[in-house]
């Protein structure tokens, strides 16, 4: 473990980090835990203290512990220049149009996955952020935010439950602290915290940064609120976007978390394995299907159409699994495709240095 390592301790620092650590023969380099990325550019935990420095990869994310090299220098710029394996990443398809998926997490143990009981609950959007979250390999929580201001919270919290097979349902208001005490108690290592615009998420991560009276003298969580909030509109109800970058911050018992940005679009990222594990009554009954390819529309022998006629699996959630299979392979073969397209341009590229190179030397 590095010397005085006490501050890389309070965002997560292991046994199993320092031996990985200790395996590099990279003379001149500290290790350390990216909190927060801006522009090219990252604010880095080492052991001597957060450092500003050059993030060295367009890969690099919130949550990534990485090598640092001229960490406490004076005169050079501390850059990044390895990024430890990934225990876990959340990942989203990119919005850039890139081929690549989008990360927005990594090494997360445990996804608070958030919706305002206050309004429209949409349960397709938590099988999206469900499926996410499966296949990242991290932990989901549930979490009914402002239960305090809804009016059939039992109703929407036997709803959610049904969908969400595995994970923890909670209902939880920060205002009043009802639930806050259970939600604590299931949250395990680095927590993320994901869901919609106005969903409570920065008041729901302040509420858990306060510790609700565990707070220790000269904390600077005693001053208030870490993260800025604020409130929905009242035209349509939904939220603005007061978080605006993904940050890691530690708290009680050892554990860090990321507050992230309202995410509007979650899209499939090769998730293949985490639909099978939001939809696991669906999947009990494809291996059953006459054929390996079936699409359970219309095929004969479909076993998960004699299923829904039955009545053993719901309507709406086999239209939602149908959905994000759809969008699965869709950004799969789309992936591919661009891929391709990269590899050839690149090919292109090197030709014609090449030849540039020989007419160079032919004149």
């Amino acid at each position: 473990m590095p010397e005085n390592s006490t501050l890389l301790t309070e965002y997560g620092w292991n046994a199993t980090l320092s031996n990985i650590f200790g395996a590099l023969d990279s003379p001149g380099v500290v290790a350390g835990r990216v909190i927060r990325v801006d522009r090219g550019q990252c604010d880095v935990a080492v052991a001597a203290g957060t450092v500003r420095t050059l993030s060295g990869s367009n890969s690099l994310c919130t949550g990534d512990w990485v090598t640092v090299a001229n960490a406490t220098s004076e005169t050079e710029t501390p850059t990044v220049t390895s990024i430890f394996p990934r225990s876990s990443s959340i990942v989203r398809s990119s919005a850039s149009g890139k081929s690549e998926g989008h990360i927005l997490a990594a090494n997360v143990d445990t996804v608070v996955i958030t919706t305002a009981a206050d309004g429209d609950v949409d349960l397709g959007r938590i099988e999206r952020l469900l499926a996410l979250t499966w296949e990242s390999g991290a932990t989901p929580v549930v979490a009914l935010t402002k239960s305090d201001a809804a009016h059939n919270i039992f109703t929407l919290l036997t709803e959610v439950s049904a969908i969400a097979p595995g994970a923890t349902v909670l209902a939880v208001s920060a205002e009043t602290g009802e639930g806050m005490d259970v939600l604590d108690a299931v949250l395990d290592g680095t927590v993320a915290i994901l869901g919609p615009s106005g969903a409570g998420k920065s008041t729901l991560a302040n509420a858990l940064l306060a510790g609700r009276g565990r707070l220790e003298t000269g904390s600077v969580l005693e001053t208030g609120s870490v993260l800025e909030t604020g409130r929905v509109r009242t035209g349509d109800g939904k939220g603005r976007h007061t978080t605006v970058t993904r940050e890691l911050i530690p708290f009680s018992g050892g554990r860090t978390l990321i507050d992230t940005p309202g995410l509007r679009g979650v899209g499939m990222w090769n998730a293949g394995e985490g639909i099978d594990k939001t939809f696991p009554e669906i999947e009990e009954f494809v291996s059953s299907c006459r054929f390996s390819d079936c699409a359970h529309h219309s095929e004969p022998g479909c076993a998960v159409l004699g299923a829904l006629e039955r009545g053993d699996i719901d309507e709406r959630r086999l239209r939602s699994y149908r959905k994000l299979q759809r969008e699965n392979a869709w950004n799969a073969a789309r992936g591919d495709a661009r891929l391709q397209a990269e590899r050839a341009r690149e090919v292109k590229a090197l030709s014609r240095r090449i030849k540039d190179h020989y007419r160079g030397r032919r004149q």
